[in-house]
Parts: C-alpha cells; structure tokens; sequence
C-alpha cells in the first residue's frame, strides 16, 4: 500500500511541470515551440494579447507566447551566472580559511622559509606594480583610442556606443590583471606553508606527508582558478546586463558589439602579462641554470645562487599570474563569442537557431555558471596516500590524485549541461553533444599533452637517451618530439570542429570552447598548483631541509611539470576553438557577399602574412629572453668572484667548500660556520628580470595589436578573414610544438635526476646529466614563454578584429586604404622607437663590451650588468666550456660573452 501511494505522488509531481521550466520558460519560449503544452494550456495562451500579458497569464501558461515575453530577460539570462560567480567567491573564502589553518614555517620552527618566502612576494609585487604601471597608461591609451574611433564613424548614437566599448575595454583589462594579481599574491603565500607541511612539526613529533603538501599547494592554486572564473562570469554577466539596459533587449547585435570591448580589454592584459611573465622566468632560469648547474655543478636551487629568488619569483609571475589572466580571456571570450553568434545565427533561415536567440544567449552565461558547482564540488575529491619518494615516483598514480577531481567535475558538469540545454533551454541534443564534444576534446588534448611531456612514457625517455651523444642530440630529438606531438592534438581539433559545425553551426563550435572550459576553475587550479610546489622545493633547498623533506616536494614537483604542461595543451585546444569562433562572429559581423576564396589573391595574402606573424612574435620572445638571461649570467658571475663576507670569503670561495663537503659527507650534510657563510644579492637580479622583461614586452604586444588594424583597414575584411586565418592554424602548430617540445626537454632533465645520473660516479652519465640540462635551458622559453603567449595573439587579435568588424562592415578591397596609413605609421614610428632610440630591436649583443673586461659597472643602454670577469670555480674541463657555448648559440645571445667560462 505504501508502495501505491508513493508511486502515485512520483507520478503527480512528474505530471506537473518541473520548477526551472516554470521559472525559465516563460522567458526563453514561444507557445508554438510545443505543440503539446499549447494544448494543455489552450484556455492560457487564447488569452494572451499584446495588451494582456500580466504576471498570473504567465505564471498559468509555462510557455508564454512571445507577444507575452517580459521586459527584462537579461536579468534571467544573467542572474544564474552572477549566483554561480557569488558561489566562487564564497568558496574561495573557504579557502582561504583552510590554508589560514594550515602552519607556516615559524609555527614549525622553520622560521627561514618564511624569511625566504617573503622575498618571493616582495619580488613578485614588485614586477607587478611595475608591469601594472606600464599597462595603465596601455590601457588609458588604448581606451581613448576606441571612444574615438568609434566616435567619429558611427552614424546614430556615437557618444553613447563609443563610451560604452570604451569602457568594456576598461573593466575587461581591470578585471584581468586582477585575476593575475589576485592569484599571485595567494601562491606567494602558500609556497611556505606548502613547505612547511612537507616538512611537518619537529617539536610536536607531526611528520611531513606528501598528502598535506597536496592539499595545501592544491588549496592555494584553487584561489587562483576560482578567482579567474568568478571575476571572469560576474564581469560579463554584469555587463551585458549594463549594455541591455542601455540599448534595450531586443538590440542584442549592438550589445554585442560593446561586449567585445570586454573581450579585447581581458586579451590586451593577457598578451602583456604573458609575455612580460614569460621573459622574467625564463630569463631567470636561465641564467640560474646556466651559472648554477653547468658551471658552478651546484643544485638548481642552492642559497648561493643569485639568481635563485629571482627565478622563485618568476614561477609566480609567469605560471600563476601570467596563465590566470590567459585562461580569464579565454573564459570570457568563449562566452561572447557564443554569444555573438547565436544573435546572427537565429536570424537565419532554416538554422536550428532559428528564432532562439535568447535561449541560445541564456546557455553562454548558464554552462560556466554549472561549471563552477560541478568544480566546487570535484575539489574536494582531490587527494593521495602515495609516499614522497623525490623524483623516483610514478607520476601516473600521481596524476590520479588530481584526476579524480576533474573527471567528477566533468560528471558532474555533463548532467548539468544535459538539464540546461534540453529541459531549460530546449536546443535539442545536437547542441548538448557539442558541449560534451569540447569538453572530451579539452580531456583528450591533456592526456596526449601528458604523454610527450611525462617521464613515464617513452618520448621524454627518447631525449634522455640522446644526451649520451651531447647536447645537440637532445635538442634535435627534442625539437622532433615537439613536431610530432603536434599530429595528435590536431585531430582532436578537427574532429572536434567538424562535428560540433555539422550539429551546430558555428555557434556549436562556439558552444563547445564554453563546454570545454566550464571547469576551468578546477583545471586551472591543477596548473596554478605547479609552480606553488616547485616554489616549495626551491624553499627546502634554500633552507637547508634535509633529503626526506626534500623527497617529498621533489614528488609535488615532478607531479606539477607534469600539470603544467598538459595545462598548456588544454590552453591551447581551448585558444584554437575560441578564436575560431571569434572569426565566425567577425564573419558574420562584417557581410561580405563576395566571400573569401581561399584562391583569391587578396585572401590568399592574408594567409600568408598571418602564417607569418606567429613566426615573428615567437621570434621576439625568444630573443627577449636570450638577452635578459644574458644580463643574468654575467651577474651571477660577478656576485660568485666579488661577493665577500666580513672574513673575506667570496661567494666563489664558499661554493667550492660546500662543493668538496658534498662529495665527501654526501648532499645536504655540511653546513658552514654562519661567519662563513656567504649571503648573494639576490635583489639585484629580481631587478635586472623586472626591467629587461618589461622593457622587452612592448614591440610582441603592440605588433599583436596594431597587425588586424593594419591589414584590415589598408586593404580590406577580406585580407583580414585571411590574416586570421593563417594566424590561428600557424600559431596552433608552433604552440603544441613548443609548449611539448619545451616540456618533454624539462621532463628529461628530470629523469636524469630521479635516474641519479648527476651523482653517479660514471662520467658519461654526469655528462648525459648535463646535456639534458642543455635541452631543458633551450625548452624554457618554448614552454614557458613563446609557446603560451601564441596562444592569446591567436586570440587577441580575433578578438581586435571583432571589436572593430562593425567600422569595416560593408567595406570593399582598398575602401578607405587612407584610415589603414594611421596604424602603419604607429607601428612605423614604435619600431624606429625601439630600434636604435631604446636598443631594444637590435641585433647588437647587450653585453658585447664584457668580452674584454673593459665595461663599466652599469652599462649603458638599459644594461644594468657588472662586467665579466671569470667565476674561479671548479670545473670539469674542455667538455663543460663546450656545453655553454651550445647554449649560447641556441639562445641566441652572441657567441662572445659564451665563449670563454672555463677558469683556471
């Protein structure tokens, strides 16, 4: 009887419609679109007229007529995201009071790795304030610029459009450096508790486990990942609620014109926060790697290194912050770019879009809003009972600590995506499957990424195999791993684009970018956890921490190398979907009837010159870099001979005794008298990182800027179309191949070191050691900085081009070629600027005059480096001096001040 009784009241209340079809349908459907509700509520819909349309016929009818549809859906269509991006902030409050509770270094009487950590962040902010300053008067610049442009050419309303887009550049640039900044300052933070958990409480007998590390370093890196999605959602939810105020709901093509003003403000600070990050940590690195571990034979993270904290630093400013404010524009642009499509798509005839509009708009804003539950949720799954055993670990069961919480996010996230665009939005399962087609495409991506780029599997074993040969088949077996990781990944794009297109159109392309990074606030903190416990590992070292602390974070780290660069392949998977949306929403925008032949001279052109540009801007980069770390080279080697303690011991003097103590007492043991330690200046290489990265910034992101506004105004849309074309299938290809290829380098430097080779007794081994180290100094600027940052020009410049599509709207090949001649002479003018005025676009070598010892202590031209002298340091021959200098070749920083680095 019971049983009776409970089916009957399952049975009434499914009878009944369900409560968001109540809520939403109202909103989002017509009574035509079922044929069943309308003649269930026949008496209800008879009763609706243009002049009858009140709260009780509404409430009586769960699918309103569209004579009955309210005023204001915006706030429908943004009130779930805005809820959802509230859900982030209180959650990342939770978070901080979990990483509040956990202990610091001082509370476990490692009041050093505090000191340490401090440094870090005191660097960090430094960078940043600086970098900030610089882009401020970008941003101020850049905003008067559009209000102008905008100003002048629209026909009805200008004032009111152009402060509008004005502004959404504005709020878009703030909110994305906020993001950066925001989770840059919590990973400084967290980096000595994550420490400090390693190492556990001495005095209360509590011992370091690779578990609490975990949780700590994971914790912080949440921060980061629900800071993006929650700044990123609340932002363009509540602009678009500004701009349909403001323009009124049915003028969705002009408030989506505005929003993109969003969009280009969150890819300009991206592009620069990227590129700045990048040539700050890898320059770094490189000259702490180079001087460090080639020369000197010391650890990577030794305390008399110089460039040490600086290197420490550029984790957080280029990882953290760097990576949050790329994957902010991608969040963001993804939802305009779904958004923008689905106005232009519903106006077509026969599309399944057709008259859906709003709900298509609705399901933008709701699937990142599910998204951030289902990652909320799948945080707290993340967890491991594996020992920290140093570098001699599996990484796959590693993996799986962090794994289980993506893929429950994702589970979670399918059932959400299932209810919210079937049952509230009703666009059909053809829509759901391109959301679930691009969130197995973003999974896919991430595990072939894991496969060239761990350890574990045979391409990363390849290169450490090469290093018995020398450093030149390293690099060469490298630079063919990165290439073939490239065929993998493509595939998954293609058929990924192809299907999504075939069910969708292209808004289900679009669709699939939103569904691909809906969880992006669990993915991005699985990529923000890396360089939180490589910065961990670093203040063990520094600290003196014995070999079981160092155990353990030398696990957290090799699990974060492995993150970061399947972090990577999922940002550039989701890069390549969302500027392909971008140009089909810029398509759409402009209305060439002509079309764009690929076999067109002036489209083909544009192919062309856009397969070019990545070329060029990773070529920047890459010479950025070489030069900034030549600056840190030559530093270091100054500190080693010149840096004296009160005893007069050098900096040199005291690395050589740490140097035999080691081979006789064995790592870790010694340590020396306080009157004999030695302390470096680390303060003066964060300075050289600061000026040289931001310095060297300007020309990549000004060129990535000003390229569509040239292409697209002296000759036409339709050399545009081309450009971006050829832009995002380059850039594509050189992304995956660097971002791989710099990752499978760095993994096998890795291997070397969980194999042993750099302690072994077996001098080929230790040379195998050092060729790989060779690899890995040539991969950090593939990974760490020309790769990631392709991924937002390839972005930044749709997004450019969207922005302005409605000045070029209509326009022929050479229309108004004269509006073309301002951005050329702009892009003239800076080049001339940072050529021969600032010496910053030059082939001249920096540090040219430090061959012969002649240069002052603060050279000219921006060069703030001390001149040569030799190191005085132990070495190991003929052989060490021949690897330098395939270093320096490689990077690119002139042969002479490489040449000579062996001492007597």
């Amino acid at each position: 009887m019971q049983i009776s009784l409970l089916i009957a009241a399952v049975a009434a209340v499914a009878a009944e419609p369900p409560w968001y079809q109540k809520t939403w349908y109202p909103y989002l459907f017509d009574c035509s679109d079922s044929a069943d509700w309308r003649d269930q509520y026949d008496s209800a819909c008879s009763a609706h007229s243009a002049n009858e349309c009140d709260v009780e016929t509404r409430s009586a009818c769960p699918q309103t007529c569209g004579l009955c549809t309210p005023s204001s859906p915006k706030m429908v269509i943004a009130t779930p995201p805005i809820m959802a991006a509230a859900v982030a902030f209180l959650f990342i409050a939770y978070l901080y009071v979990r990483i509040d509770a956990f202990p610091t270094g001082a509370e476990v009487g490692l009041a050093r790795v505090d000191e340490l950590s401090l440094k870090i962040k005191s660097g960090a902010r430094q960078f940043l304030e600086t970098e900030y300053a610089y882009l401020a008067v970008f941003v101020v610049g850049l905003a008067l610029t559009l209000f102008f442009l905008f100003y002048l050419t629209e026909d009805e309303n200008a004032y009111t459009i152009a402060l509008s887009v004005s502004l959404s550049f504005v709020t878009g640039a703030t909110l994305s450096a906020s993001a950066g900044w925001w989770g840059m300052m919590v990973a400084t933070d967290g980096n000595a508790k994550t420490t400090a958990a390693c190492a556990g409480d001495r005095a209360n007998g509590v011992p370091g486990s690779l578990n609490a590390g975990l949780n700590v370093a994971f914790s912080t890196g949440a921060v980061m990942g629900f800071a993006v999605v929650g700044l990123g959602l609340a932002g363009v939810s509540t602009a678009y609620v500004v701009l349909c105020s403001i323009y009124g709901d049915d003028d969705q093509a002009l408030v989506m014109q505005c929003l993109a003003g969003f969009g280009f403000g969150a890819s300009s600070i991206a592009l620069f926060a990227r590129v700045a990050g990048g040539i700050y940590t890898k320059a770094a690195d490189v000259g702490a790697d180079l001087v460090g571990k080639v020369e000197a034979g010391i650890d990577e993270d030794d305390p008399h290194n110089p460039a040490v904290i600086a290197d420490n630093v550029g984790d957080n400013v280029g990882d953290v912050a760097g990576m949050g404010a790329d994957l902010f524009e991608s969040y963001v642009g993804s939802i305009i770019a779904a958004a923008s499509l689905a106005v232009t798509q519903a106006q077509k005839e026969g599309d399944t879009l057709q008259g859906k509009s709003t709900q298509a708009i609705a399901l933008a804003f709701l699937l990142p809003a599910v998204g951030i539950v289902a990652s909320t949720i799948g945080f707290f799954a993340v967890n491991t009972s594996a020992q920290g055993k140093g570098w001699d670990v599996h990484l796959g069961t590693l993996m799986w600590a962090l794994e289980k919480g993506m893929y429950l996010a994702a589970a979670l996230f399918t059932a959400g995506a299932y209810v919210c665009v079937v049952q509230i939005c009703g666009l059909g399962t053809n829509i759901f499957a391109c959301v679930i087609i691009g969130l197995a495409a973003g999974m896919a991506i991430g595990k072939v990424t894991e496969y060239f780029t761990s350890f574990d599997f045979g391409p990363v074993m390849s290169i450490k195999d090469r290093g018995m040969t020398g450093p030149a088949t390293v690099v060469i077996q490298g630079l063919g791993v990165g290439m073939i990781s490239c065929v993998p990944p493509t595939l998954v794009l293609s058929v990924a684009i192809v299907s999504t297109s075939a069910l969708g159109g292209a808004y289900g392309v679009a669709i699939s970018a939103v569904g691909m990074l809906s969880t992006l606030g669990i993915t991005l903190a699985t990529d923000a956890y890396g360089p939180v416990a490589d910065n961990a590992g670093g203040l063990a070292e520094l600290s003196h921490l014995g070999k079981e602390v160092r155990d353990i974070t030398d696990s957290l780290d090799a699990l974060g190398n492995t993150t970061a660069a399947t972090g990577k392949g999922f940002a550039i998977g989701s890069a390549v979907l969302t500027a392909l949306s971008l140009l089909s929403a810029f398509k759409n925008k402009i209305n060439d009837p002509t079309g764009y032949d690929v076999g067109d001279p002036v489209v083909l052109s544009g192919v062309l010159t856009g397969a070019m540009l990545p070329y060029l801007f990773a070529a920047l980069t890459m010479i950025s870099v070489g030069k900034a770390a030549a600056e840190i080279i030559s530093e270091v080697r100054w500190q080693f001979k010149h840096i004296r303690n009160a005893k007069g011991i050098s900096l040199g003097e005291c690395i050589r005794v740490y140097t035999e103590k080691a081979e006789e007492f064995g790592e870790g043991v010694y340590r020396a008298a306080p009157e004999d330690e030695v302390e470096p200046d680390s303060d003066k290489c964060v300075a050289i990182s600061t000026r040289s990265s931001v310095r060297e910034m300007i020309a990549p992101g000004a060129y990535a800027v000003l390229a569509p506004l040239m292409g697209g105004f002296l000759v036409g849309p339709r050399f545009l179309m081309g450009l971006l074309a050829g832009a995002i299938t380059s850039g594509c290809m050189l992304a995956i191949m660097m971002a791989n290829a710099g990752g499978a380098w760095d993994n096998s430097k890795k291997l070397c070191e969980k194999l042993g080779l750099k302690k072994s007794k077996d001098p080929a081994k230790k040379e195998q050691q050092k060729a790989c180290v060779v690899g890995d100094t040539v991969g950090d600027p593939f990974k760490d900085t020309s790769g990631p940052a392709l991924n937002i020009l390839i972005k930044l410049m749709s997004m450019v081009s969207l922005t302005v599509a409605p000045l070029l709207k209509d326009h022929k090949d050479y229309d108004h070629w004269e509006y073309g001649l301002i951005p050329t002479a702009i892009f003239v003018v800076l080049t001339l600027i940072l050529g021969p005025m600032m010496n910053i676009l030059t082939w001249d070598d920096p540090l040219a005059n430090m061959v012969s010892g002649d240069a002052p202590e603060d050279m000219g031209k921006g060069s703030s480096s001390r001149s040569y002298e030799p190191l005085g340091l132990p070495t190991t021959g003929n052989r060490r001096n021949t690897v330098c200098k395939v270093i320096g070749r490689l990077l690119g920083g002139g042969g002479g001040v490489h040449q000579n680095l062996v001492t007597p």
